[in-house]
């Protein structure tokens, strides 16, 4: 029996969030704890870096959702890998905060062009009875790529920040290039159809009845297929957007500054510290799995209004831990609400607003979803920078990220206009 090609493409997008992953997200917070150290950088100075990266994200992402409804997204995912390989290969070359600016933009360029987004929306353009599953197994990649920070810590340990940077750059060439291949638009120009199921015969048109006309009737409208302007108007557009930046207050500020503040907060070791990030990977990978097993039956509102509370509680252990069982309860509270809820946040939008124009959507969802990724380390750096440490920052940062649940609850499916 012949595989359907989606599946290959979810499997090419793993491949590819894997190494996004492995080298960049969750390796950042290891070249923030080293550079602070080796040059004295201040916290809010290298948080600017992982800042300029969401601007970045959200100047680009309407632009990258206008060429993605257009022309598809291979060749600017390949583009992406280039521009990726080269961030890191600069990078390994820097001596001053401004080249790692330039470098952290270029970084964010890369994973922009040839990440999560454009690999989500060609995998919602392949899949609708499937999709948060599909969207799943490429989070896995992300999830599992934590368990790669080890590796790259003792990469930088026994031959130095500047050869990992530059290795990294030749690993994404040598992965990112020949994965990007394997994705394409849309099923029916590859003579597939969606879910790989057996296209629907064609409905007989009845005739209209007596005082009638004969326009699509509402039901038919509602098909969730929405114009970005419609999508737009919607109150869901915005409480999916702003509850989707409050997680990222999270995900971000932990990614960046996780792992300095248990080498300076808690006493850990580098190696201790990546250990953690393996752990929270785990539990990441096990929300991944959950989300692949339930996020096609449930309303994924609901669930996702659930992990806004475990990404505040998770963050809340770290930061006021003395003991290592509640680093460990934080690793596995976040890692899995953020795996449990990482595949919703795009199929979600899906969902409500349709396929047809959803790389806009997405890209302008975006520009909101910017904010929580800027606020989230600007917030953490700065407070860091001024009280020594990061309890208030962090504080501050669960908090508000656990009201957001309020958000997701309120984010009812709209109806088509």
């Amino acid at each position: 029996m012949k595989t359907f090609y989606g599946w290959r493409m979810a499997g090419a997008a793993f491949g590819i969030q894997f190494m996004f992953a492995a080298l960049l997200n969750q390796a950042f917070g290891a070249y923030v704890a080293i550079l602070s150290e080796e040059r004295g950088w201040s916290k809010t100075a290298l948080s600017g870096a992982a800042a300029l990266q969401s601007v970045e994200s959200a100047i680009l992402g309407p632009a990258l959702g206008w060429l993605m409804d257009r022309f598809g997204p291979q060749n600017l995912i390949r583009l992406g890998m280039v521009v990726f390989a080269l961030g890191f290969m600069a990078l390994s070359q820097i001596d001053s905060i401004n080249g790692f600016y330039v470098c952290a933009v270029l970084l964010a360029v890369g994973a922009s062009l040839g990440g999560y987004f454009p690999l989500s929306v060609a995998l919602i353009q392949w899949f609708e009875r499937y999709r948060a599953r599909a969207i799943a197994v490429m989070s896995m990649g992300m999830a599992l790529g934590g368990l790669a920070v080890p590796l790259i810590v003792w990469s930088m340990h026994a031959f130095g920040w500047r050869a990992t940077a530059f290795g990294s750059g030749i690993l994404a060439l040598v992965i990112g290039l020949p994965l990007a291949t394997v994705i394409r638009r849309r099923p029916q120009d590859h003579g597939e159809t969606i879910d790989g199921l057996p296209a629907a015969p064609p409905a007989a048109m009845a005739p209209p009845a007596p005082g009638t006309s004969a326009r699509p009737s509402g039901a038919d409208q509602a098909s969730g297929e929405f114009t970005v302007r419609q999508a737009l108007r919607t109150r869901a557009f915005w409480l999916l957007a702003l509850g989707h930046a409050f997680a990222l207050l999270v995900v971000t500020s932990v990614n960046v500054h996780g792992i300095t503040h248990m080498k300076e907060g808690l006493g850990y070791t580098m190696q201790q510290a990546s250990l953690v990030i393996m752990v929270l990977t785990l539990g990441q990978v096990a929300g991944v799995l959950v989300s692949a097993l339930v996020g096609d039956r449930f309303e994924k509102r609901y669930l996702a209004a659930l992990c806004m509370l475990g990404h505040s509680v998770g963050l809340l252990l770290l930061t006021y831990a003395t003991q290592p069982a509640e680093v460990i309860a934080f690793a596995l509270i976040h890692g899995m609400a953020w795996g449990l809820r990482g595949p919703f946040m795009q199929a979600i939008r899906a969902d409500y607003f349709g396929r047809n124009a959803i790389g806009m959507i997405l890209g302008l969802s975006a520009v909101v979803v910017a904010l929580g990724q800027i606020a989230g380390p600007m917030v953490a750096g700065v407070l860091a920078d001024l009280t020594g440490n990061y309890r208030l920052g962090f504080t501050v940062l669960a908090l508000v990220a656990g009201s957001g649940s309020v958000l997701f609850m309120m984010a009812k499916k709209p109806e088509h206009l």
